[in-house]
């Protein structure tokens, strides 16, 4: 059996614990609640509530599943360690786009939050990054063409 090991950070193996913890100790409850709830009703073909009860328990095993899986194979980075000036896994790099200034933190892909300037070591982005310093330029093929990033800064 190939276990491929998952790289995390210390905060996202952290965000993920408290998922499956919430998962388990509270929404699993609630959804037993709601199916015990639904088949107090009656006739069970006919039921509405006690489908999506039934589905809500459904995507919450599986979601469960897929975080210990995680869990499992995490690989916590250690990036509390000095920048030696490279874009590696855990470090924050200050990018220059068309004249706009953009931070990144580069993380598994496991915690990528994009919206959040977590982005994956495994994006296109992250890929071009990793390995570069400060000064160092790289392009990346978006679904809006070629972008360039000018690496301002390497944080952490």
């Amino acid at each position: 059996m190939d276990t491929k090991r998952v790289p995390v950070t210390r905060e996202g193996l952290e965000r993920l614990k408290a998922e499956l913890s919430e998962l388990k100790d509270v929404k699993r409850p609630f959804i037993v609640a709601a199916l015990a709830e639904a088949r107090s009703h009656g006739d069970l073909r006919e039921n509405s509530a006690y489908d999506a009860a039934k589905h809500d328990q459904a995507m919450n095993e599986k979601r469960i599943a897929d975080l210990e899986a995680l869990l499992r194979n995490a690989e916590v980075m250690d990036t509390t360690a000095k920048s030696d000036g490279f874009v590696r896994l855990g470090t924050t790099v200050v990018v220059e786009i068309d004249g706009d200034e953009e931070r990144y933190t580069i993380v598994g892909a496991i915690e990528a939050r994009p919206s959040q300037g977590l982005i994956s070591n495994e994006s296109p982005v992250g890929r071009a990054l990793l390995g570069k310093r400060e000064g160092d330029s790289t392009s990346v093929q978006t679904p809006r063409g070629e972008t360039r990033y000018k690496i301002v800064r390497v944080e952490r």
